[in-house]
């Protein structure tokens, strides 16, 4: 096991090299001149020996291959650069924005866990009844459904029509009641993928030999459901958790920006905008961080799940 640490740990760094090139390629490329769109006043008049300084004080005007260099050999010294807005340390400002990315990923995956893995489940143990059919017909919808779309309705009827909730914004620190709304809508697709994943895993190990010779030796069903099938079931369903988990708390940039969630999508989204290249490579290289500890934690966690998978050859 700790061989097999060292292998995916020493991974990390092509990886992380690959995605900083791609990603400050792509920011430095893409159209808009963040000194035009960030020395605009309040009229959209721009100074042009405003606009010379600033290009200057940031590198602006060197090639883009000494921009990267200088931004990496920075990066390795553990400094991220500071906003071209706020000037603020850019590392300050994904880790506040990933606090409240954190929150809500926690309940959206929490609401996710309690409707697919019951109704998986159900659905598995009803097959082909119409149980079954209505729980895959929910599933199907969940799926269709785009997130905008849910979360527009959500907001239409709990915040609008019957007043129990706020529209959006974060509280006092995310509050409950804010958070609810995008939590639902973010969890609904996320429990949609999983339920439907859980069902095929469960029928499959309940079709199993061992789950035909525990019913012979007049094991129960409950502890045949739920110690002997779910437990092998569970397999290739935490990995489709940890990649939703890993989306999660990457942040979607569509439902934070609905929501006013101020998190790490809603914060991509907003840098980009404003063309504040240092904090979107920030996000980029955290996000891409955040998706290599997930699945390093999915990878570790099927040992548990089965002892007969062993890492002593990876």
């Amino acid at each position: 096991m700790l061989d097999y640490l060292i292998k995916r740990l020493i991974q990390i760094i092509p990886v992380l090299l690959l995605v900083s090139i791609i990603s400050f390629s792509i920011i430095y490329i893409a159209p808009g001149d963040p000194a035009m769109t960030l020395c605009a006043g309040p009229d959209g008049q721009v100074d042009p020996e405003y606009v010379e300084e600033f290009t200057k004080k940031y590198g602006l005007d060197q090639p883009l291959y000494v921009q990267y260099f200088t931004w990496l050999k920075n990066v390795l010294h553990g400094d991220f650069g500071y906003s071209y807005k706020t000037q603020q340390p850019v590392w300050d400002i994904v880790l506040s924005a990933f606090h409240a990315t954190l929150k809500l990923a926690i309940v959206s995956l929490v609401i996710s866990l309690i409707i697919s893995i019951p109704l998986g489940i159900i659905s598995a143990i009803k097959q082909n009844s119409l149980t079954d059919t209505f729980c895959m017909i929910g599933a199907t919808l969940g799926v269709s459904m785009p997130n905008f779309w849910l979360g527009c309705l959500l907001m239409l009827i709990f915040a609008v029509s019957i007043n129990w909730l706020p529209a959006a914004g974060y509280g006092d620190g995310g509050d409950l009641e804010h958070i609810i709304l995008p939590a639902i809508t973010l969890g609904v697709s996320s429990a949609a993928i999983t339920a439907r994943l859980m069902r095929s895993s469960m029928v499959e190990s309940l079709s199993q030999d061992y789950i035909l010779t525990a019913r012979a030796k007049g094991v129960s069903e409950r502890t045949i459901t739920l110690k002997h099938a779910m437990k092998n079931a569970l397999i290739p369903v935490v990995t489709m958790i940890g990649l939703n988990f890993g989306f999660l708390l990457n942040g979607s940039p569509v439902v934070e920006t609905i929501f006013c969630w101020p998190g790490l999508g809603e914060l991509t989204v907003r840098s980009m905008e404003m063309r504040d290249h240092m904090v979107v490579q920030g996000c980029m290289i955290f996000i891409a961080l955040l998706f290599i500890a997930v699945n390093l934690v999915v990878d570790i966690s099927y040992k548990f799940l089965d002892p007969r998978i062993s890492y002593e050859n990876e």
